[in-house]
């Protein structure tokens, strides 16, 4: 059975006292649910977020690492380190870390494998921009991205693995990506990896929608049989709108 996933990425947002209001409103509106809830919050606050979220079934999750266990490489993170405070998951290949920090598919590969070795789960993302899309050549976009960062895996790695589908072209350019789209798309990248790794592995795996999700269209997209959640923007910012769409399963 797979797992329905919200899992909200905070990105470049919140310095500490923020973060420590964000989470007493998530408190505020917590309660239990069909799918489990993750939040993101820079490195910075990790450590505040599960202090104050101890005891609650609301996952604190790392936005990226580094590849390398350790060394010269100023300013990064690795995922002994995540593991060390206690993160259990990472975000990796965001389309804004591909896009403003030039983060290539031979390079998520490697990020991929040391959070696998460092027993982390992986939320993988990928997706593709407006001028594939209008040109038609979206599945074959995607379709690189996931065999190209992933394919050399063995299939019992996918046990720890997340998929997350982002249209980068419905991430603010006005642009919307509707739910028949998104579960398109899905049923697409569900196919992808049946073709290398059988029926029993792609239907075992979450895939989740990262296409500017909402409290107003996030029950229509959940409802499609490919989506298994979100990777949530903007919206996870807002605790009462977070929620709404955890509460849209």
């Amino acid at each position: 059975m797979r797992k329905h996933i919200v899992a909200g990425n905070w990105k470049m947002n919140n310095d500490l006292a923020q973060t420590k209001s964000l989470i007493s409103e998530l408190k505020k509106q917590h309660q239990t649910s069909n799918a489990e809830v993750m939040i993101a919050p820079s490195f910075t606050n990790l450590m505040s977020a599960f202090e104050a979220l101890k005891g609650l079934e609301i996952q604190v999750i790392a936005q990226n690492m580094h590849f390398a266990e350790s060394g010269a490489y100023t300013g990064e993170v690795s995922a002994d380190m995540l593991k060390s405070i206690g993160v259990q998951t990472v975000i990796l290949g965001h389309s804004e870390r591909r896009a403003y920090f030039n983060e290539t598919d031979e390079l998520l590969a490697k990020k991929v494998d040391s959070a696998l070795k460092s027993k982390l789960r992986v939320i993988f993302c990928f997706g593709e921009e407006l001028k594939d899309r209008k040109a038609g050549n979206h599945e074959t976009i995607v379709e690189s991205q996931i065999k190209n960062a992933l394919f050399h895996l063995k299939a019992n790695a996918f046990e720890s693995i997340v998929m997350a589908y982002e249209p980068v072209w419905a991430i603010g350019t006005g642009e919307t990506a509707s739910p028949e789209q998104a579960q398109e798309m899905h049923a697409f990248i569900r196919k992808t990896l049946a073709n290398e790794y059988g029926k029993e592995v792609a239907d075992s795996i979450s895939i989740l929608y990262g296409g500017s999700v909402k409290p107003s269209n996030a029950k229509e997209i959940f409802s499609k049989p490919d989506v298994d959640g979100g990777l949530i923007g903007g919206a996870a910012l807002n605790a009462e709108d977070f929620y709404a769409i955890v509460n849209a399963f």
